[in-house]
């Protein structure tokens, strides 16, 4: 019997977001397993990403053209992972912004999956996209935030059929309560922070490292069985 490995040594990982909380300890976490890594972002990694190994390159993938350019730049492709994101508290109401953090969560996990297909297809590799707890609770304070996440849920259901006929399988990670920049607000809030903490069960905030292993497992060879599921690492929020 074969034993699983859940190396990824040797593969290439192409993480848009990649100098925020979440995909910094994503190209961290590749990096110290043996893979060379990409990140994409708006500005430059902090130079201790880049004092690692990781290389930058600057990408806005609400631009299609923009991430055309890019996939043709690049030749060799083991993993995509979309964690590029943002989200406006109580903005998002406003159709022109409902729009903007659409394109950016939804439409630009769509460009990379089409811009990079035929790489994935080469390696036999995969798409890891982000989803969120909003994918299944509503956000009044960020309706397209939580919409955009749900799609990601679908988007992830779907690309994993449609590409499973080139060998390429397709997962989500559904983070909970991460302790990013982008989480801020909240954590400085003394009564959401109490209600949070009422929920949780480990009663913290959890680390963007944390979420690492589980994008280290979907990429190995381990989870090859797993195709088009999203994977709550939410510290049993969900469950609560």
């Amino acid at each position: 019997m074969a034993i699983p490995s859940f190396s990824v040594e040797g593969q290439h990982v192409l993480i848009s977001g990649g100098c925020g909380g979440i995909g910094s300890a994503f190209a961290r976490a590749f990096l110290a397993n043996g893979a060379s890594v990409t990140v994409t972002d708006l500005h430059p990694p902090a130079q201790a990403l880049l004092d690692a190994g990781a290389r930058f390159e600057l990408l806005d993938v609400t631009s299609d053209d923009a991430v055309n350019a890019l996939a043709a730049k690049i030749d060799r492709l083991n993993v995509v992972i979309h964690c590029a994101g943002k989200l406006i508290r109580w903005e998002e109401h406003k159709p022109e912004v409902f729009r903007q953090i659409v394109d950016i969560h939804l439409f630009g996990n769509v460009r990379l999956a089409a811009a990079f297909r035929p790489h994935l297809k080469a390696s036999r590799g995969c798409l890891i996209n982000i989803a969120s707890m909003f994918s299944y609770f509503g956000a009044a304070h960020v309706p397209a935030y939580a919409a955009a996440k749900t799609g990601v849920v679908g988007l992830t259901r779907s690309l994993a059929l449609a590409y499973v006929e080139d060998g390429i399988r397709v997962n989500a990670i559904a983070p909970g309560w991460i302790e990013t920049e982008i989480s801020r607000p909240g954590r400085e809030n003394p009564e959401f922070n109490a209600r949070l903490m009422q929920r949780l069960p480990e009663k913290r905030w959890a680390q963007p490292d944390e979420l690492a292993g589980t994008a280290i497992f979907l990429a190995s060879p381990a989870s090859a069985l797993i195709n088009g599921v999203t994977i709550p690492v939410d510290g049993g929020y969900s469950i609560a």
